[in-house]
């Protein structure tokens, strides 16, 4: 065992950081350096005196922590252990991990890990939390720190910027390709449940968007391809906020008079991907979200995405006052909003494909490289959504899909197209869907 941590080395023992309550049982996220490739997991830690039990992603443990050192051992179901080793303090661990080969069971293999400690859930109502952004991401991505920790039920009042990096007040706070605000970590979530977000609210908070008068190459045919290599202009936008109403500034002619309904959205919503994946673009998009531009993550409705690292990780961003089904001209209305959303997790059940739930519809959004593909991907989550949560069984869903599927291509501007998948609730049995909100989910 380690002997010298750096809480012996400031003179803190361990008991002294930690009162007996949060003593009893915390929380921790781990990242382990895996050959170069961070790991994140889940340790649940108990203690009396200096033996410890817990889990790490439901992996059995035992231990001690004595003057500032720990030292466990997880055994999963197969008998195959691994050995934690380090320094702790109130809220940090460091140290080293003994994992068997992922080759050769008989060889072991040392890397180094790091943790943190989750604060305790604060008692009483869910709360509300307005947070500034300082900075932003143009990634999707498991290995950034939390901007803030949050729990099912609880609220987030915040700002997001254009798509250039734009605030609301013209000036550019980040560099341009959808920069997200976040990441929310969700206490509580891990892989294998699902997210919810209900977006409470979004408002435009300046008085214009930019946007392109191009048309993307996926919507034309080779008769149009010359004479749209003259566009992509840039396209200035006024947003008159009091009337609720979008017009192209300085328009003229069979223009001049040209004005469209307001309807703010998130173009870009994600949770960070799953192990094994790096980091991905925020214009990128799949099973986590991402820059999934659906014109139906609007106020009132609320998104599911399936949680696949701890923590969920969710960043939101890249806002417009107003998108037509497809982005076809690259760029929707960009501009800046302010958003509040509430979060809630589905434990234990998971999805394959990102969802959307309004008043009045149900949807699936599949996203992939091609129509096609993105087609099947939304009618399969459908599929998914109907026989968990409305009891249905294939043959009952052939029925409903067949009379009442509606689709809408959702995104062609970006690396993979979307397709949705809609279905009106009013034709739909009572929902079987279980929200969890407990107050024991750490």
């Amino acid at each position: 065992m380690l002997r010298i941590g750096f809480a012996a080395a400031i003179g803190l023992s361990w008991m002294s950081l930690i009162s007996p309550r949060a003593a009893a049982e915390q929380t921790w996220i781990i990242r382990t350096e895996l050959w170069g490739n961070p790991a994140f997991s889940t340790l649940i830690l108990e203690h009396s005196g200096t033996q410890l039990s817990g889990n790490l992603d439901g992996e059995q443990l035992s231990g001690e922590i004595i003057d500032g050192n720990i030292r466990f051992v997880t055994t999963g179901a197969q008998g195959q252990f691994a050995i934690f080793e380090g320094q702790i303090t109130a809220d940090k661990m460091l140290g080293s991990a003994d994992y068997p080969d992922t080759n050769n069971a008989q060889l072991r293999a040392t890397h180094p890990f790091r943790a943190r400690r989750i604060p305790e859930r604060p008692t009483g109502s869910p709360r509300v939390y307005d947070f500034k952004p300082s900075d932003y991401s143009n990634t999707w991505n498991a290995d950034r720190e939390p901007v803030l920790t949050i729990w099912p039920g609880d609220t987030v009042r915040t700002t997001t910027i254009d798509s250039g990096g734009v605030d609301e007040n013209g000036v550019t706070q980040a560099l341009f390709g959808n920069p997200q605000t976040g990441p929310f970590f969700v206490a509580g979530a891990v892989p294998g449940d699902t997210l919810v977000i209900h977006i409470k609210r979004l408002t435009l908070n300046r008085d214009y968007a930019d946007s392109l008068d191009s048309i993307v190459g996926r919507a034309l045919d080779s008769s149009f391809a010359a004479s749209a290599n003259e566009l992509g202009k840039a396209v200035r936008w006024k947003l008159d906020r009091a009337a609720g109403l979008a017009r192209p500034a300085g328009a003229s002619g069979a223009l001049s008079s040209f004005a469209v309904p307001l309807r703010p959205m998130l173009g870009g919503l994600g949770v960070a991907p799953g192990f094994g994946w790096p980091a991905l673009s925020t214009g990128d998009t799949g099973r986590f979200g991402g820059n999934m531009d659906f014109s139906e993550v609007r106020q009132g409705n609320s998104v599911y995405l399936a949680v696949q690292q701890p923590g969920a990780l969710l960043y939101l961003g890249d806002g417009h006052a107003l998108q037509g089904d497809g982005e076809t001209s690259q760029y929707a209305l960009e501009t800046s909003l302010e958003v509040e959303f509430t979060v809630d997790l589905i434990k234990g059940q998971a999805i394959n494909m990102p969802r959307v739930e309004s008043a009045a519809q149900i949807m699936v959004l599949g996203q992939a490289g091609s129509l096609d593909e993105a087609l099947k991907t939304a009618s399969s989550g459908m599929i998914q959504w109907l026989q968990r949560d409305y009891g249905l069984t294939l043959s009952q869903i052939a029925q409903v899909m067949g009379s009442s599927m509606q689709y809408n291509v959702v995104n062609l501007a970006a690396r993979n197209v979307g397709v949705a998948a809609k279905l009106d609730k009013s034709i739909l049995p009572a929902s079987q869907a279980v929200v969890s909100r407990s107050n024991n989910i750490r």
